[in-house]
């Protein structure tokens, strides 16, 4: 099967959106599929690569930072990918396309769909539905979500990483979706023998944006001095700077380590050295960076938002709590931080619990959304 993929964000650009998409056509080409995927280009990508089976075509964007993408800058993408993406399609006649995110990009698949017939699969993230990340995009959903209502109702079928976002779904646009998580490569992961660090190890992965909820985190920490503890901060973002004050008047900038955007190997490897992944957003989907600190075997400390939720069996290994109550956040990280044959029993139980997200499985489940949506399969069960 021929699959075009369509992603404005695909790795190194981007964030876990792109890199659940990277996941999915590097096990998409070794099942056997012709897998082609356009994207967003930028200062030092090629504009064509192969990669593990799979073609990569990149046009330019006007993006100008690898982690973040403006409006303008999405607009830029659809008129600079519109015309490629219609010549793929006219040329290598794929039977299905895989778009993810709704906005922008899945306008580029319902043209497509209009133009040339082809199906697609819409496989969407928390931010493209309304009320996913209210601080984020409430204001541009006022307007937008008219415009959207075609991309969501022409899909031959829609996915979602959670129940949580499905419900979302449910409530926006009165649709059903697939629930498909993300995934991880469990055996790419090499993870270590579970131990506990002196001192403990806490880790956040991310963008520093008002939905992570980075400020929070700082005043929780702020109430835990007296405890042996070091934060590793992997991204960068708008709050950086309200971070860094934060942390000097709270008196912990010491224990603190600003590690700014790194290579995904290289967050990989600060996560595999770290005991606690701490995770206070606002709203939250189902987190890449959650799946592989399961994977490496950490505890998870997290709100109880969103997708957040699956992967946290409270009491087992870690605690999703309430990302507006201080006292109680740090009162739940305190137990943990106090009990270390507690906190060493946690990451085993991580470990016990990453199957259930292992990438294969979950790029079977979109093959086989793909082939029924490309006509191979009984189309009974469409979203």
């Amino acid at each position: 099967m021929r699959i075009l993929v369509l992603n404005y964000e695909f790795p190194p650009i981007g964030g876990g959106g792109g890199r659940f998409s990277a996941d999915l056509c590097r096990h998409l080409a070794r099942f056997g599929h012709e897998v082609r995927v356009q994207t967003s280009r930028i200062r030092g990508l090629p504009a064509r690569e192969v990669a593990e089976g799979y073609e990569i075509r990149r046009s330019w964007s006007g993006r100008s930072q690898a982690h973040t993408c403006t409006v303008p800058e999405m607009a830029w993408y659809l008129a600079a990918n519109l015309v490629p993406s219609l010549r793929q399609a006219a040329s290598w006649r794929p039977q299905v396309i895989n778009v993810h995110f709704a906005v922008p990009t899945g306008v580029l698949a319902w043209m497509i769909r209009r133009l040339t017939g082809i199906p697609y699969v819409l496989s969407a993230q928390l931010g493209d539905v309304p009320g996913g990340v209210p601080v984020q995009t409430d204001h541009l959903f006022r307007w937008v979500k008219p415009f959207t209502i075609p991309i969501w109702r022409d899909a031959a079928a829609l996915t979602v990483p959670s129940g949580e976002v499905a419900e979302l779904v449910q409530r926006a646009y009165h649709l059903t979706a697939h629930v498909i998580p993300n995934g991880v490569e469990l055996a790419a992961l090499h993870p270590r023998p579970p131990e506990v660090h002196h001192p403990v190890r806490l880790v956040f992965v991310g963008r520093f944006s008002p939905q992570k909820n980075l400020l929070f985190l700082l005043a929780v920490l702020g109430r835990l001095r007296d405890l042996d503890w070091r934060l590793d901060l992997v991204g960068d973002g708008p709050v950086r700077k309200e971070l860094e004050d934060l942390s000097r008047r709270l008196d912990v900038a010491a224990r603190i380590h600003f590690h700014g955007w790194v290579t995904p190997e290289a967050a990989t490897a600060v996560l595999r050295d770290s005991d606690i992944l701490v995770m206070p957003s606002l709203s939250e989907g189902l987190s890449l960076v959650g799946l592989q600190a399961l994977g490496l075997g950490l505890a998870l400390a997290v709100s109880d938002h969103g997708g957040m939720k699956d992967l946290v069996a409270g009491g087992v290994n870690g605690f999703a709590c309430p990302a507006t109550d201080i006292p109680a956040f740090a009162g739940r990280l305190r137990d943990l931080l106090t009990n270390r044959p507690r906190l060493l029993a946690m990451k085993r139980a991580s470990l016990a619990i990453a199957p259930r997200f292992e990438a294969g499985s979950v790029a079977r489940q979109m093959e086989q959304l793909l082939l029924r949506a490309a006509g191979r399969c009984s189309a009974g069960d469409h979203a």
